[in-house]
C-alpha cells in the first residue's frame, strides 16, 4: 500500500505544512492551556483572533473563564475525565486558580 508508512500524520504534514503548534504537545503548556508559541500559532491560523495568557491574579477574565470552564467540566466531560487531575480542563482550572 503506498504511503502506509506515512499514516497518521495527516494531510498537512503530507503537504510539507506540518500541523500547527496549538495542536501538539509542543504549544501546549505542561501545566494546562496554551504556551506563548501555542497562543502564536494558534493566531497565525485564525487571524482576528486575539488569545491572552491566563490571568490568574483576578479581574473580569478570570471570573468569565471559571464560569465557562466549570459548566463545561460539569457537562462536556467524562467522569473520568473530570476526576483526573492531570486531564487538560483541571490543570487549566488550576492555572487560573478556579
Amino acid at each position: 500500500m503506498p504511503g502506509a508508512a506515512l499514516r497518521g500524520f495527516g494531510r498537512a504534514y503530507l503537504n510539507g505544512g506540518g500541523s500547527a503548534a496549538w495542536t501538539r504537545k509542543e504549544g501546549k503548556s505542561e501545566s494546562g492551556g496554551l504556551n506563548e508559541r501555542g497562543r502564536k500559532s494558534y493566531e497565525r491560523e485564525n487571524p482576528g483572533s486575539d488569545l491572552k495568557a491566563p490571568q490568574p491574579e483576578g479581574g473580569p477574565r478570570k471570573k468569565s473563564f471559571c464560569a465557562r470552564m466549570r459548566g463545561m467540566k460539569k457537562k462536556l466531560t467524562s467522569k473520568k475525565t473530570a476526576n483526573d487531575p492531570n486531564s487538560r480542563i483541571n490543570k487549566s482550572l488550576r492555572k487560573w486558580k478556579c
